[in-house]
């Protein structure tokens, strides 16, 4: 057994500091928060013990060189590092997936350059607060010191909340930061957007998350202080699973793994196995947000699968998706759409189960409608497609916008009400069962049109169609009225 780390750091918190950004870069880090009412005081003082903050705040990255993965934008030459080196830090978007260093980062940037920080939160602060960081932006900028402003989850203010911003990052007054978890494009308005530079952050790879988890193991200070070998390579690789490229939680299933194993007297055991980890976190989290990109990006990859007739993928991201508690009657709804978009009559059926596994999905809900969206969905993925159904549509329309005739031929209008002078200028309509095959060739299409929108496919119950279809259209075969 070993006692693990018993070292602690005390910093000391300032007014109108957050205590998170304290313990994270130290006491003298200027970094501003929005003020609150419990800290007016300019005497009031307090002790915080980095050991209290949780392990994802502490492993929080100080400088560049510690920021763990993004090489693309923190790597050596990279622009962004350039920028923040030499000082010249522009106002921009970090966008990324949760867990990928954006607030980090951000922190990072600030901490970095010789300007004041302030930070305020997208969640809790509003253009109150803004109003205040701002005035006293003003009052640095004439003594030459710029301000540079985060903003985390920017996302969540609203379109009026992020026009305050704008004449503030036009005019320089502040430098603004903003981090996101939502794409930029729907969640930032356009004229921030243009002000902007984006930067956009990857989920970290298994190396990144390993790499991230042996520092935790064994940083002395903010860490567990313990031979990287204590996290057998079981563990860490079941750690890695979790984490699915977050590192925030790869950090904190590792502490709740620690906690767990952690006896009375504080004494750890002499090394983590998998079944600790699988004992401290029950369950997977699955990153899914049903507004944001992960709902879209999984969609497109559920529908892509199947018309691509993967079945195996598609059912993964149907699990992907009722896992997260994605609503059942949306999944049903694109199926049916699907059935009839990309597989058509080449498996006339599709459609029908479809529309059955979504009827299924109404009467029993989940999670035992899993298995009809899962029946439908392998059942789908696996049968022949064909786009020509919707195509013909697409044709036609498109033949209606180019400016096609719209008059109905005059042996085809309604018979009934009051006759018009040009009824009979073709002659009676024909009606087909009336003839061998239930045939006979007659014009339909308005005058001018020449037709052509449906050609069927040669795979599945559309390739019988189309030699049937052939067969009326051949020349030996005509009946001509």
């Amino acid at each position: 057994m070993t006692g693990g780390p018993t070292r602690s750091q005390t910093v000391r918190a300032v007014p109108g500091v957050a205590h998170h950004q304290a313990g994270l870069f130290g006491a003298d880090t200027p970094f501003e928060t929005a003020p609150r009412a419990s800290a007016t005081s300019s005497t009031v003082t307090s002790v915080i013990d980095r050991r209290d903050l949780p392990l994802a705040a502490r492993m929080r990255p100080r400088t560049l060189d510690q920021v763990i993965g993004q090489p693309h934008l923190v790597g050596p030459g990279r622009p962004l590092r350039i920028a923040v080196e030499r000082d010249q830090v522009r106002s921009m978007l970090l966008w990324g997936p949760p867990g990928t260093g954006k607030t980090s980062l951000a922190y990072v940037i600030g901490a970095s350059t010789n300007a004041h920080v302030a930070v305020l939160s997208g969640v809790s602060d509003g253009v109150a607060h803004l109003r205040r960081i701002v005035a006293m932006a003003s009052e640095r900028r004439r003594a030459g010191q710029r301000t540079i402003l985060l903003i985390d989850e920017i996302h969540r203010w609203s379109k009026s909340q992020q026009d305050a911003l704008l004449p503030h990052v036009e005019d320089g007054s502040i430098i603004l930061v903003g981090a996101t978890t939502e794409n930029p494009s729907f969640d930032v308005i356009a004229p921030l957007r243009s002000r902007m530079r984006l930067h956009e952050l990857q989920p970290l790879t298994n190396l990144d998350i390993e790499t991230l988890l042996v520092r935790a193991v064994t940083d002395p200070v903010d860490g567990f202080g313990l031979d990287p070998e204590w996290l057998a390579a079981d563990a860490m690789s079941a750690l890695v699973a979790l984490a699915s490229g977050d590192a925030r939680l790869a950090l904190t299933s590792l502490e709740s793994t620690v906690e767990m194993v952690r006896d009375a007297d504080g004494q750890l055991p002499d090394r983590i196995t998998a079944e600790h980890v699988g004992e401290a976190t029950t369950r997977r989290q699955v990153r899914y947000d049903r507004d944001g990109d992960d709902h879209y990006d999984t969609i497109s990859a559920f529908i892509k699968s199947v018309r691509g007739s993967d079945p195996d993928a598609a059912v993964f991201y149907l699990a992907k998706m009722i896992r997260a508690g994605e609503d059942a009657r949306f999944i049903a709804r694109r199926l049916m759409i699907l059935a009839s978009e990309d597989i058509g009559n080449a498996e006339p059926q599709a459609l029908v189960v479809a529309t059955s596994a979504a009827l299924a999905v109404e009467r029993i809900g989940m999670p035992e409608g899993g298995y009809a969206l899962a029946q439908a969905t392998t059942f789908l993925a696996s049968v022949p497609k064909s786009n020509r159904s919707a195509a013909s549509l697409w044709a036609a329309q498109a033949a209606i916008e180019g400016g096609a005739s719209l008059e109905v031929p005059p042996h085809l209008r309604d018979g009934h009400g009051p006759p018009r002078v040009s009824a009979g200028s073709r002659g009676p309509y024909v009606y087909p069962h009336d003839h061998d095959g239930a045939y006979v060739e007659q014009q339909y299409l308005p005058d001018g049109v020449g037709g052509g929108f449906y050609e069927p496919s040669d795979r599945g119950v559309e390739a019988r169609l189309r030699a049937h279809l052939d067969g009326l259209h051949s020349p030996m075969s005509r009946r001509m009225v």
